[in-house]
């Protein structure tokens, strides 16, 4: 099995390379030489320059890699980044669930019918409010999932790892159940669903649940990152 590297470790290296090079060229109008020596000069010292901080992130990056690749310590020692994945987990917990609109409020016609339903997006907002709010482990509809896994809607079913589900959608995650519960309330992606349920009747229940067992996470963990090739530093 490959390195398992945090996918945040890689975006603060790449935002780090992006970031020096527009420190490194910036300002290019105002330090314009006056003559051919003098820009010659120039270019030599920008680009001598360039080279030594690109060089400088890319040892930052490397030993970040080197870091995140020791799977085994970094499970035990960083549960909120890999959630323990690959066991079972039980504890305190926050169950929201979610579901359509009643029949009465879809035939009334006071409402668009495409707003009196619970779409991706809705699913989502729950998913990434908890894991903002710390979430050790998270299931779906009793799928465990990681925190890099999605969900898809196609109309109103919902699916998650092959197979397909009705609402109304559970989504279930371990963690402080205070933080959790403050999460879902700062997100205005909930905000916004919480309107719906009030004005339209979509469902929404928040639960606090003890001593919830979670399923060990039978997906893949590996997430791929970019290599410099060999002779390709020019």
């Amino acid at each position: 099995m490959g390195s398992s590297i945090p996918a945040g470790l890689v975006a603060i290296g790449a935002g780090l390379l992006f970031a020096a090079n527009a420190q490194l060229f910036d300002d290019r109008e105002n330090r314009t030489p006056q003559n051919l020596v003098e820009l010659v000069q120039f270019e030599t010292a920008k680009l001598e320059n360039r080279e030594k901080a690109v060089s400088a992130l890319r040892d930052k990056v490397d030993q970040a890699i080197a870091q995140a690749g020791q799977d085994d310590d970094q499970k035990e020692t960083h549960p909120s980044i890999f959630g323990y994945l690959d066991r079972e987990m039980t504890g305190d917990a926050i169950e929201v669930q979610l579901w359509d609109a009643p029949k009465t409020t879809v035939e009334s016609g006071a409402f668009d019918p495409n707003q009196l339903v619970v779409h991706q997006q809705d699913v989502e907002a729950i998913m990434n409010a908890l894991w903002a709010g710390g979430a050790e482990a998270m299931t779906v509809q009793g799928q465990r999932l990681a925190s890099t896994s999605g969900v898809r809607c196609v109309g109103n079913v919902l699916l998650i790892h092959d197979q397909r589900f009705s609402p109304p959608y559970v989504i279930t995650a371990i963690g402080d159940q205070k933080k959790l519960k403050a999460a879902l309330d700062a997100s205005p992606q909930v905000h916004i669903y919480r309107q719906y349920v009030a004005a339209a009747g979509l469902g929404l229940s928040v639960t606090e649940k003890s001593a919830v067992t979670m399923p060990a996470y039978d997906g893949t963990i590996e997430l791929n990152y970019a290599k410099v090739l060999e002779g390709q530093d020019d």
